[in-house]
C-alpha cells in the first residue's frame, strides 16, 4: 500500500529513485523548502496541444519550478511535445530560462522586425475592437511569414495537384524549429534516463497511434518535430523509413499512457490541457470555427480521468476484496486472475485547463503575439499556484477509489 504519512522534501535527500535510475520526483536541486509531498514514486507532468497556447504550459511549470516540483516524467503531444524537450532537455536551474527564450523567440515573426513591446503592449492593452483587430494580424503575419525559429513559408508554395515529396507536402518547412532545439536542448540528457520522457505521433501510413518513449527509444529532435507536425501546414516528419504527423490528430494527451503504466506506481500527476470542451454556444460562423476545435482537441479529458478513475476503482476494491480471501483458496485460478487486475496505488491528477480570454479568437492556436504570449504564461502560473496553495490537494487519495482529480476552475464554480 506504501506509506501513508506526508513527509518534509528537502533539495538535500535529491537522489536516484527507484524508477530505473530516474531522479527523485519532488525535490529541486539546491533549493530547501516548506512544501509538504507524499511519497509518490512517479510525478508526471503531461502536456497536451495547442499551438501558440502552449506558453500557457510554460507558465505551469515555472510554478512547479518555484516550488520545488521536479517532475520524473514528462510527457506530451504537439507544442506540448516541444515544450517537454526544452523542459527535460536542460538542468532544472536552467529549464525557465530556456523556455523563456523558445518563446521569445518563436513570438516574432520569421521575417522583420517585431514591433516595440511598448508599442505592442498599447494595442493589445487598448479597447477590445481595437485589440481584436491587432491580433487578427498578428495571427495573419503567422500564415504570411511564419514565426522566427519555428516554421516558414514554402517558397514556391506547393501545388495541390502537383507530386512531390512526404517531406515537402505542406505550405510550411519546420527546419527552423529543428536548428532551435537543437540549439536549445541537450539531448544526451533527455536519453540519460535522469528524467522519463515520451512524446506521440501518428505513422502516417499505417494510421497506428506512436509512443515514443526514452524506455526503448533514444529520442532526437525529430521525435519531438514529428508530434507537431499538424497537416497540412507541417509535413509528416521522417524517423527510421516511417512518416508521422501530430498526435493530436488521435489524440490530444498522452495522460492515460501516464495512469496505465506498468508496473503500476503512486503517481502525482499535473495534466494541462490547452483546448476546454465547456465553452459558449458560437453565434456566428467565426466562433463556430473556435468552438470546433475546442471540441476536437480538448480530447474529453475530464471524462477521460473519469473513466481512469472508475477503473482505478474497480482495482482497488478488488485488492481490498482478495485480501479477504482465505490463504487456502488463495491459488485458485480466478483469484490468481484477479491478483494481476488489482491494484492497491493511488493517482491524485491535478487538471490545469486553460480557460479563454476576451482577446481569444478561432486562430488563437497561431496567435504568436508576444503580449498574448506573455498573458497565457501568467495564467499558467496563476493558476498552477492556486492549486497547489489548496489545502489538501497534495495528499495521497484515501478514498475507495485510491484516484483523485482537482481542477481549479471547477471548484471555482
Amino acid at each position: 500500500m506504501g506509506e501513508r504519512k506526508a513527509m518534509r522534501v528537502r533539495a538535500s535527500e535529491a537522489s536516484t529513485g527507484d524508477l530505473g535510475g530516474q531522479s527523485k520526483p519532488g525535490v529541486a536541486p539546491g533549493k530547501t523548502r516548506s512544501l509538504v509531498l507524499p511519497p509518490y514514486q512517479t510525478v508526471a507532468l503531461v502536456l497536451q496541444g495547442g499551438g501558440a497556447l502552449g506558453a500557457y504550459q510554460a507558465g505551469v511549470y515555472e510554478g512547479l519550478h518555484e516550488a520545488g516540483i521536479v517532475p520524473n516524467w514528462i510527457t506530451g503531444i504537439s507544442i506540448g511535445a516541444i515544450n517537454t524537450a526544452i523542459i527535460a532537455g536542460n538542468a532544472p536551474e536552467h529549464r525557465v530560462a530556456k523556455l523563456k527564450t523558445f518563446w521569445d523567440t518563436v513570438c516574432q515573426p520569421a521575417y522583420g522586425l517585431p514591433l516595440p513591446a511598448a508599442v505592442e503592449n498599447v494595442f493589445f492593452e487598448s479597447a477590445a475592437p481595437v485589440r481584436a483587430a491587432f491580433t487578427t494580424m498578428q495571427a495573419l503575419s503567422a500564415l504570411v511569414d511564419g514565426q522566427k525559429g519555428f516554421f516558414v513559408p514554402r517558397m514556391p508554395p506547393p501545388l495541390p495537384f502537383v507530386p512531390g515529396t512526404p517531406a515537402t507536402a505542406s505550405w510550411y518547412d519546420t527546419a527552423p524549429l529543428k536548428a532551435t532545439l537543437e540549439n536549445l536542448c541537450d539531448f544526451d540528457r533527455i536519453n540519460s534516463g535522469e528524467t522519463r520522457v515520451s512524446v506521440a505521433a501518428v505513422n502516417v501510413a499505417t494510421g497506428n497511434f506512436a509512443y515514443f518513449d526514452t524506455q526503448h527509444t533514444k529520442l532526437r529532435a525529430e521525435h519531438f518535430i514529428a508530434s507537431g507536425s499538424l497537416p497540412p501546414g507541417f509535413a509528416a516528419t521522417e524517423i527510421d523509413g516511417e512518416y508521422y504527423w501530430d498526435g493530436g490528430l488521435m489524440s490530444n494527451t498522452p495522460l492515460s499512457e501516464v495512469v496505465q503504466a506498468s508496473p503500476r506506481r503512486d503517481t502525482l500527476a499535473f495534466q494541462v490541457d490547452l483546448w476546454s470542451a465547456r465553452g459558449p454556444v458560437p453565434t456566428n460562423l467565426t466562433d463556430v470555427q473556435g468552438r470546433m476545435k475546442d471540441i476536437q482537441y480538448s480530447s474529453r479529458t475530464r471524462l477521460v480521468t473519469d473513466t481512469m478513475q472508475h477503473a482505478q476503482r474497480f482495482r482497488h476494491v478488488l485488492r481490498e476484496v482478495l485480501e479477504r480471501v482465505a490463504p487456502e483458496h488463495r491459488n485458485d485460478p480466478w483469484c490468481k486472475l484477479a491478483e494481476e487486475m488489482a491494484s492497491s496505488h493511488r493517482y491524485n491528477v491535478f487538471q490545469l485547463i486553460y480557460s479563454d480570454k476576451e482577446f481569444d479568437g478561432n486562430y488563437k492556436d497561431y496567435q504568436f503575439g508576444a503580449s498574448a504570449m506573455q498573458e497565457h504564461w501568467h495564467c499558467g502560473l496563476r493558476d498552477i499556484r492556486d492549486s497547489l496553495a489548496q489545502p489538501g490537494w497534495l495528499d495521497m487519495p484515501e478514498n475507495d477509489a485510491g484516484f483523485v482529480t482537482h481542477d481549479i476552475h471547477r471548484d471555482r464554480r
